[in-house]
Parts: C-alpha cells; structure tokens; sequence
C-alpha cells in the first residue's frame, strides 16, 4: 500500500524516529508533523494532551496516512488508548524503555530521564511495574531539556549543565542504565557521552519502535511492494521550519511552515 506512514510529536524530537524508520523501511513514504507550538507536552494537562493528539491525528488522516506513530512518550502515555478506540488506522505508541534496562543492568539500578507527563502517567506506572521487579528505578524529570532542543541548542552548554545537575544524584545512587524516555532525548546522546561515565548504557526505544511499525504494516498487509515508487518524505512544523531542517539530513524530503 502506497499511502504513507504519518508520525507526530510535540516537535523536532520524533525525527529521531523517523530516522530509525527510514533506515529500516527506505521504500515507505512518510509525513511529519511537529507540533513545535505546543511543545513540550509533558507540561500540559492530560485533557490538552488528548486534544493535540486528535488534531494530529485527525490532520495526518486527511492526508490519508495508513498507519500513525505517536512519536511521543507523553502522547502514548496520555492519549493512545483513546486513539485506538476512536479511528480506525493502526497506531504505534512509545513509552520508556524499561523492559530492556532490567534486562541488561548489573547493578540492577536504572535511571529514567523523562518528562512530567511521562513520569506522572498510569502506562508508566505500569510498565516500571511490570518489568522492573527487583530493580530500583530512579526517575528524573527533564525539565527545559526540550525547549532547549528545540531551540537547536542540544549540544549547548546550557544543556550540559542541566544533565549534570540531572544525573548526578542517579550517578551517585548507582546507576548503570539510563532510559531516554521522551524521543526529543536521543539528540542529547553526544553531550550524554560527554557527561556520562562509560559504563552507563543508554537506552531509546527508537529502532524498537520501527521494528514494531514494519511488522504492523506486515500484519495488517499495509506494507508499500511497489520498489519502484519514490518515497516522498513531508515535514510540517507549526513554528519556524528551518528548526525541522537542522535534524533532517535527506536531501529529498521537504520541509514546510503549516499552521495547525
């Protein structure tokens, strides 16, 4: 099926996503959109969370995506749920990785650097429940980390300061495992490996999550055969686009201011 894959976030930091998706399906067509404006969701309220999430959503099927990314940690916790229940289309949510640091600590104590409304949200609570038995878990909220990223400044001294002030105290408590719970994160992985001892593992839910979405489509018989069409590649902000660019490499896609 030739439709594209549609994927939102509260801004730039979904493409991190994209890119894993990209790298793992080239021949799929894919539309973007980052909700810059609102950024970040995990300061808002869940019913605004829910609200922007339909409005993406509602935009991305009128341009007749055949399956969604919630390319959002706080979007999935908040809104995923009530997406399934409401439109037809296949959804794939991402929540921190917590399974993968209880499987792979030694100390069998993690770190969890996440937004508010990750941290504070029931699907949370639940997978650490699930998954972490046995494992102490230290959750840190990322506050200004976003604005930053999204500012373009994600390898800032601003930032570096904030990480330390962030994880220090995880450090001292012992971690060896540091979840990036928000897919703004992963855009900090080279200050992270400035600030970070080596021994700490850092763990992003990003080819997961395309991995996930490849065997959607498989399953639901969405998957684009034709290997000879060109993918086209869209990216909408609600803010300045020039933002979007600096995290998008491809030469092809193209990038637009869209008010929504």
């Amino acid at each position: 099926m030739q439709n594209p894959i549609g994927i939102f976030d509260s801004g730039v930091g979904g493409t991190s996503i994209w890119k894993e998706l990209h790298a793992l399906m080239p021949n799929e067509s894919t539309i973007y959109l980052a909700d810059s404006k609102n950024a970040p969701y995990g300061e808002k309220s869940e019913e605004e969370i829910l609200q922007l999430s339909i409005k993406n959503t509602e935009l991305l099927l009128e341009k007749e995506c055949k399956l969604i990314i919630v390319a959002c940690n706080t979007a999935t916790t908040n809104a995923i749920n009530y997406l399934r229940a409401n439109y037809k289309v296949p959804f794939i949510g991402i929540e921190p990785a917590i399974k993968p640091a209880a499987l792979q600590t030694k100390t069998k104590k993690v770190g969890v650097l996440a937004t508010k409304g990750t941290l504070s949200s029931d699907l949370f609570y639940n997978t650490s429940k699930l998954y972490a038995s046995g494992i102490e878990v230290y959750e840190q909220e990322g506050s200004g980390l976003v604005e930053l990223i999204e500012s373009g400044l994600h390898n800032s001294k601003e930032i570096k300061h904030l990480l330390h002030k962030f994880l220090n105290p995880m450090l001292n408590k012992g971690i060896d495992c540091l979840v990036l719970g928000c897919t703004h994160y992963p855009y900090l992985i080279p200050a992270l490996n400035e600030v970070l001892p080596n021994h700490i593992k850092i763990i992003d839910s990003g080819l997961a999550v395309a991995q996930q979405t490849k065997a959607v489509l498989e399953k639901s018989k969405l998957l684009n055969l034709d290997l000879n069409l060109h993918p086209n590649h869209t990216f909408y902000s609600n803010t300045n686009p020039e933002v979007l660019r600096q995290f998008i490499s491809l030469d092809s896609a193209t990038i637009y201011y869209l008010d929504f």
